[in-house]
Formats: structure tokens, C-alpha cells, sequence
């Protein structure tokens, strides 16, 4: 019993101190800007929520493009978008994750994808 509190207590401890390192950063940021605290959380999370809605937009197209040509590749994909390899790789194991698409082939240039 007594290492589960010692466990809950150290995450508890790292939960504050990040909180508290975040909070450090808003609050010097808002003195280089001379805005307040308040304002740079809000900026913070506006642009949580555009970088959240592009993603959501690119995943979309990525939909749109597969149902329009049947089947893409990794670099046909990142060749429309306009977005390094990787992002794609992470946006289309999000797809695949939700059951919209599906991955053909195992590795490298042979597989492409197509809805499911």
C-alpha cells in the first residue's frame, strides 16, 4: 500500500512542477509581450484549436483523394498535402486507427492505401 501512495504522490509532484514550468513560460512570454498571463494561455490554446483543425482538414482530403483515384501511396499523398512523409505516416495510422482506410501491402513503396 505504502508504494502505490509513494507512486501516486511522485506523479502528483511531476504533474504540479510541469504545470508550474508551463505557467513560468506563459508568465515571461507575457512580459516580453506586455500582455498578461491570461492572454497567452488563450493564444496557447487558439492555436491548439487551428493546428487541431487543419489536421482534421488535411485527414479529410487525404479521405477525399483516396475515394477519388481508389488507391494512394505515402508520397502521393504527401505530394497533395504539401507535408513532410512523416506527417502523413501519423495522419493516415489516425485513419487507419478509426477504421476509415486500409493499408495494402506490408512495406515500402508497394503499399498504398484505399478506404475501407
Amino acid at each position: 500500500m505504502s508504494l502505490i501512495l509513494i507512486f501516486v504522490i511522485i506523479i502528483l509532484a511531476v504533474a504540479v512542477g510541469a504545470l508550474a514550468v508551463f505557467a513560468y513560460f506563459a508568465w515571461r512570454e507575457a512580459g516580453k509581450r506586455g500582455t498578461t498571463v491570461k492572454e497567452e494561455l488563450a493564444g496557447i490554446c487558439e492555436v491548439a484549436m487551428e493546428t487541431t483543425s487543419l489536421k482534421e482538414e488535411r485527414k479529410q482530403k487525404i479521405i477525399d483523394l483516396i475515394e477519388e483515384k481508389g488507391e494512394l501511396s505515402n508520397s502521393e499523398i504527401r505530394k497533395e498535402l504539401g507535408v513532410s512523409s512523416r506527417t502523413v505516416v501519423r495522419y493516415l495510422d489516425e485513419l487507419e486507427e478509426q477504421g476509415k482506410i486500409e493499408q495494402v501491402g506490408k512495406t515500402g513503396n508497394a503499399v498504398t492505401y484505399r478506404l475501407k
